[in-house]
């Protein structure tokens, strides 16, 4: 007669789980099947036990045993998402398509974004000759991985999810356009640019990006990252004085550099995340004009033109923090790291003045290169971030508007709230003008 095995503790248990991975690794198959054997002899019902010793048996090609031990184990332990993930490994080693995916359901079932599993699906769909499901699948793995980490032995399997998914996405995309080719080419006159973009956040090839705002907020607005040009009809004006305030940037530049200030200028004991390497450096500098609602006079004698094509245009206008009106200075092989703006009740407006070559702007999923003499207008409470790839000095004028969507009536109420929190804090104000 056998006898009954005495129970172990749990420490006891996982020091024998590990001897069976470490047997499983340096002893050759044989003398270590022998020994994973003794060990389960030793501890028959305990499921880590079990778990390492079916991966000894799956290891050595033997998936049957594996299955059998793995199992045993969820007899004992069905709660444990790994366990079933390796039982789907052995069923599907075995060719067993049915139990592989029911033991998958039951570990999504208990993590519904465990990437193991998940990735085990996927290959099953495919498997099975559905590769759209298999695509989904995938999607969902993918987004799993941005989460959290992953092992490194998994990076193959995801690389291979990441082409299914592609592939999926672009066999969507062609028949979906086949499918509303007729209704495009129907309202084809019409402004289809919110459709556009509808279609290519659903095809995954852009981001849905929201006003995110450092400090206030007026709900209800439409995110919308460059406005339409056709809102402004001054921006024709501003345009055609690109010239004469290009020279006056140029001027300032070559003889009143001690007018320009670094950008990023947090006092010690600021959190600066993102900003620390800017902080305080001349390699991002501005030469204001108007400075929190307030003319910098001496600056705005040397830049005459500038100020009256200003003093013509719809500036925001709170005093004490509105408008703000400078040259922005970005030296070469410089980078803005992503950023939001302070308020979305108002927007930025560019005039670019000196563009060299690879300098670009992006603003949430729209990117645009700089053309001297081309404004815009966009929303800088949207993520944006700008570079100057090149080995030349960029240099733009910038200025603040009101947000366009903005009644008169909410311009007044957004003025004097902003001027209330200013009133009530004193010198010990956050920040709401122009930077």
């Amino acid at each position: 007669m056998n006898a009954t095995p005495t129970p172990i503790s749990e420490p006891e248990a996982r020091a024998l789980a590990d001897a069976i991975e470490q047997v499983s690794k340096s002893q050759p198959p044989g003398e270590a099947s022998k020994l994973v054997e003794m060990a389960l002899a030793r501890a028959p019902q305990q499921p880590i036990v079990l778990n390492a010793a079916g991966g000894h048996m799956f290891r050595t090609g033997n998936a049957t045993r594996a299955r059998e031990l793995y199992e045993r184990a969820l007899a004992s332990d069905g709660s444990s998402k790994v366990l079933w993930s390796n039982l789907a490994a052995a069923c599907r080693a075995i060719g067993d398509l049915k139990a592989e995916g029911e033991a998958l359901e039951r570990a999504l079932a208990i993590e519904p974004r465990y990437v193991l599993a998940l990735l085990q699906k996927g290959d099953l769909l495919e498997r099975l000759g559905n590769p759209k499901a298999a695509g989904l699948v995938y999607e969902g793995a993918l987004a799993g991985a941005t989460r959290a980490p992953v092992p490194q032995q998994l990076s193959s399997a995801l690389a291979h999810a990441r082409e299914v998914m592609l592939a999926n996405r672009r066999d969507m995309e062609a028949f979906l356009d086949r499918e509303v080719a007729s209704v495009v080419r129907q309202h084809a006159a019409a402004d289809q640019h919110r459709y556009s973009a509808c279609r290519d956040i659903l095809l995954g090839k852009r981001r849905a990006y929201a006003s995110e705002p450092k400090s206030m907020l007026i709900p209800y607005l439409p995110a919308i990252e460059f406005f339409p040009r056709e809102d402004f009809s001054w921006l024709d004006a501003l345009e055609e004085a690109t010239d004469d305030i290009a020279a006056e940037a140029e001027s300032v530049l070559a003889g009143d550099r001690s007018g320009f200030t670094p950008y990023v200028d947090f006092p010690p004991g600021t959190p600066m995340d993102q900003w620390a390497p800017l902080n305080r450096s001349m390699n991002w500098s501005t030469y204001s004009l108007w400075h929190d609602g307030t003319p910098v006079e001496d600056h705005i004698a040397r830049c005459p033109k500038t100020a009256a094509v200003l003093a013509r245009l719809p500036l925001c206008d709170v005093p004490g923090y509105a408008p703000g009106a400078y040259f922005s200075v970005l030296k070469p092989r410089t980078r803005l790291p992503p950023h939001t703006g302070t308020t979305n009740t108002r927007s930025i407006v560019h005039l670019p003045l000196i563009i060299p070559e690879r300098c670009e702007f992006r603003v949430g999923s729209q990117v645009r290169a700089w053309q001297k003499g081309k404004a815009w207008v966009f929303d800088d409470t949207i993520e944006h971030e700008a570079w100057n790839d090149s080995d030349e000095t960029r240099v733009i004028l910038i200025f603040d508007i009101w947000n366009p969507l903005l009644t008169a009536p909410e311009r007044d109420l957004v003025r004097a709230l902003t001027i209330g929190v200013g009133r009530y804090y004193g010198a010990d104000a956050p920040q709401l003008g122009s930077r």
